[in-house]
């Protein structure tokens, strides 16, 4: 909780604080904690509701701990029409969860990402973060393999 106070008083004061603050409270845990929304709420002087609306809202936030990496695929248009889907579709079996879920194992978290600039290389995807273009896969299973045969942690 300490810790939580510290990131919204040092963000309180600047224009829009939210999400600032948000995206520090995710940057230091991989998450936005539960303790964190009642905090955020009375430094800045908005309701709880308004704070998880804002959570809730954006697909970049997370409400629990992730696994060991996230791993992120472009679902925007550029990546669908370069076969993102049967990327996503494979990621998806070979992980045993689906969007916004964790493998059993604890090591990759799959998730969603609308675009990541990197249109004229897809389909694309994001590890941890590292943006990694034109993605089959069999690219796909080289990266499980290495994230289930280490211990690094995400940044």
């Amino acid at each position: 909780m300490q810790r939580i106070w510290e990131i919204a008083q040092a963000h309180r004061q600047m224009p829009g604080a939210l999400l600032p603050m948000l995206h520090a409270l995710q940057d230091e845990f991989r998450y936005v904690p539960d303790e964190a929304v009642a905090v955020i709420a009375s430094t800045l002087n908005l309701s709880r509701a308004e704070v998880h609306g804002v959570i809730s809202f954006y697909h970049h936030f997370r409400r629990h701990a992730p696994g060991r990496h996230v791993v992120q695929i472009c679902r925007a248009e550029a990546c669908q029409s370069m076969g993102a889907a049967a990327l996503e579709a494979h990621a998806k079996h070979m992980l045993g969860c689906d969007y916004h879920e964790t493998s059993a194992d604890n090591a990759v978290t799959l998730e969603p990402v609308y675009c990541l600039g990197n249109c004229a290389c897809g389909p694309s995807m994001v590890v941890d973060d590292e943006v990694v273009g034109r993605v089959d896969t069999a690219t796909f299973d080289a990266y499980l393999q290495e994230l289930r045969g280490t211990t690094r942690e995400a940044s």
